[in-house]
């Protein structure tokens, strides 16, 4: 397989980093993988099990002959498109590429990780956006949705068999802590036993509440509570330039209520450093504007992990997961409703332990192994 992706580790992205999941999850079940991303990560030697080719510094219409040829080069059967539409410069040439990978003989798959409108240019309709965006559907051999509400969105635009519903996987390693290492870790962060410690995993864009999250930091801090807030993880992504302004409007929340003494950001770690932190803190509040959805990778490593989780209703139903078992749900952009579920969780040590011990049997059905085999009945249909 060739995957093709706008991003790929060295580079930060829930995508690139779901991609090098899959494609290492994939060698092991004895696939043969092959990556095409961005000039900026460094080619890999012929030796290495996931071997990376020698990258793009753009995703215009030159790729539509040059990824088919890269596809031969590198032996493909399959050429498997990771889509976000950011990660390609918001460009609709990629959206075009099964369409000329079928005409080379090619067999091509399409993930979609979200199905948002590209660009194109000022006059462009969302008629004409969105035609572009469902252009796949008519052209790839495969189609993979992570979530149920991207399979409702396009179900009926699909033959028979050639739509797929794959959940994404855990970013961080599923790791367990005694009590004695949670209070140091604690300690190395600079809290108590008496301190109330939020959590928030993943860099900052609009979809994500980040807003949300400071205004419930400031209702909690308002009534008294001695509560603190862990910003797990890079402050932005690599590929929407988007997410740079809106980080500074949080910021500026922050210091507009008078929160910086109560805000601490980690910078990008280690996965092992997640996990410690994961299990410092006492409630991972992730207040999703757009819902709850089994497509955001930093859900599935907080589950796995072992989180106490306050989130968004999801837009649709999401059958993985049980309310009030596995995790707490909340209006999106309801500040007050967020912070009446952690104070019932700071409250009730018998519910926070059971929605920890909850969320890790529930990320049992998100393992790459398990993700990696659905990939091979696709590719093998």
């Amino acid at each position: 397989m060739l995957f093709v992706t706008g991003e790929y580790p060295p580079m930060v992205g829930g995508v690139g980093r779901f991609t090098a999941e899959l494609a290492s999850a994939l060698q092991l079940q004895g696939a043969q993988i092959a990556v095409l991303t961005d000039e900026q990560v460094k080619a890999a030697a012929e030796t290495d099990a996931v071997r990376v080719v020698p990258g793009r510094s753009s995703w215009g219409w030159r790729i539509l002959s040059e990824i088919p040829a890269c596809a031969r080069a590198a032996g493909a059967e399959w050429v498997h498109v990771q889509f976000q539409t950011a990660a390609y410069g918001m460009h609709p040439a990629i959206n075009a590429l099964p369409y000329f990978l079928r005409r080379q003989g090619l067999r091509s798959a399409w993930t979609y990780h979200d199905l948002r409108v590209p660009y194109l240019f000022p006059k462009a309709g969302a008629r004409l956006r969105n035609w572009v965006t469902r252009l796949p559907l008519r052209a790839a051999d495969a189609v993979v949705v992570t979530n149920q509400s991207d399979w409702e969105a396009v179900q009926g635009q699909m033959l028979r068999g050639q739509l797929h519903r794959i959940p994404i996987g855990s970013d961080i390693e599923s790791r367990q802590f005694s009590t004695e290492e949670r209070t140091r870790r604690r300690a190395a962060r600079g809290y108590g036993s008496e301190q109330l410690v939020l959590g928030y995993f993943g860099f900052l864009n609009a979809s994500k509440g980040g807003l949300t999250l400071i205004e419930t930091l400031a209702a909690l801090a308002g009534d008294g509570e001695n509560v603190h807030l862990l910003m797990i993880g890079e402050r932005v992504g690599a590929s929407d330039e988007t997410n740079f302004r809106y980080l500074q409007r949080v910021e500026a929340a922050i210091s507009e209520h008078g929160l910086d003494n109560r805000v601490q950001w980690t910078g990008h770690q280690s996965d092992a450093e997640v996990a410690a932190d994961f299990s410092a803190i006492d409630v991972l509040v992730m207040p999703y504007e757009d819902g709850m959805s089994m497509r955001r990778s930093t859900l599935t490593a907080a589950l796995a992990n072992g989180c106490a989780i306050v989130t968004t209703h999801p837009q649709d139903p999401t059958p993985e997961l049980r309310v009030d078992s596995d995790l707490l749900l909340v209006p999106p952009r309801d500040p007050a409703a967020t912070a009446a579920a952690v104070r019932r969780i700071a409250e009730d040590p018998r519910l926070a332990e059971n929605l920890r011990a909850n969320a890790r049997k529930a990320a049992l059905q998100f393992s790459w192994e398990a993700i990696a085999a659905r990939h091979l009945e696709v590719y093998n249909a």
